[in-house]
């Protein structure tokens, strides 16, 4: 029997994988990977990856300076450290996060983008193989707008909950976004509880058909990948969007699974779907954030998510700052 992985795979999704975990990347075959501070530091954890938080340690050392100057050297490097394993194993592209903190500021964010990109260079990854994950704020999104121009630096616009977020992304050029799936689902839980939202009656899968389907019906090339989800009815909900970027734990569920897949979301289809109207927002800022706030789902799921990824990141930092002073 056909797994409903391989069924999805066969539905025209490229299948990703979401982990810091790569040894269980392996087992899936996925094309690309992604990554974020929470999986890494997830990862960072175990004893089987120690040896990347020692030449990530190495590294910070070598710079100098103060253990400040040396913990942010080695954050980068070890961020480095776990996307060069990852692509030993997968064909594609891994997604590499800019540090959450700079998510409202466009020029740092840029400049951490590019520092990223050289080091992975200094290991041997060209930059082809790389997207820079920054979160969809207005800041982020125009830093991506100027890095994929001017730099030719692929971005992975992440943190995306509203529809506002999604079109300013596309006027910018972006390589691909994420839009988050569960999150919105555990939003609307909490906010507006009663419905089952289950399969197409989930609004985060709703949120992501609208947004494939706008993309399709006015030609952006920007791919959409369905990321963080609670259950795999929500992946098999968009079998066909583009990409999807799936944690081992349901991509083993769907590997176990053999009920049927059928293709949900169709580019063809989409482009002769109910018309929807072109908006733009890449040039008004006081425009996009105005619609942001009038979703407050978006904007709550954005801030909370940028809120938890800085402090994983801390964490990950202070783990590093205590090798590099010598106290672990």
């Amino acid at each position: 029997m056909t797994t409903s992985l391989d069924q999805l795979k066969q539905t025209g999704t490229v299948v990703v994988s979401d982990s810091g975990d790569f040894e269980s990347i392996d087992v899936y075959k996925p094309q690309d990977a992604t990554t974020n501070p929470s999986l890494i530091l997830a990862a960072a954890n175990k004893p089987a990856y120690q040896r990347l938080i020692n030449n990530a340690v190495d590294f910070g050392k070598s710079k100098g300076g103060d253990v400040d100057v040396q913990v942010n050297a080695a954050m980068d490097r070890l961020l480095v450290e776990f996307g060069k394993e990852i692509l030993a194993i997968i064909p594609g592209r891994v997604s590499t996060e800019v540090d959450a903190r700079l998510s409202f500021d466009k020029e740092g964010t840029k400049k951490k983008a590019k520092e990223l990109i050289a080091l992975y260079k200094s290991v041997g990854v060209s930059k082809d193989r790389i997207l820079i994950k920054i979160a969809s704020t207005w800041e982020g999104i125009q830093a991506a707008r100027e890095l994929e121009r001017d730099d030719g630096i692929h971005c992975n616009l992440t943190l995306l909950f509203g529809f506002g977020q999604a079109v300013a992304c596309a006027e910018a050029g972006v390589t691909l976004i994420s839009p988050f799936v569960g999150r919105i689902l555990d939003w609307y839980k909490k906010a507006k509880p009663g419905p089952k939202y289950e399969g197409d009656e989930d609004p985060g899968v709703q949120s992501v058909k609208k947004i494939f389907d706008y993309y399709k019906q006015h030609n952006y090339k920007t791919i959409v990948m369905g990321a963080s989800f609670r259950n795999t009815g929500e992946i098999k909900a968009l079998a066909g969007v583009d990409f999807l970027t799936i944690a081992p734990a349901l991509l083993e569920e769907l590997k176990n699974d053999t009920s049927p897949v059928p293709k949900k979301l169709d580019a063809q289809a989409a482009a002769q779907a109910a018309p929807i109207a072109k908006v733009t927002y890449i040039d008004d800022e006081p425009e996009f954030r105005w619609t942001l706030l009038q979703d407050q789902m978006a904007f709550d799921k954005l801030h909370e998510g940028i809120k938890k990824f800085a402090e994983d990141g801390e964490t990950l930092k202070q783990l590093l700052r205590k090798k590099i002073s010598g106290s672990a």
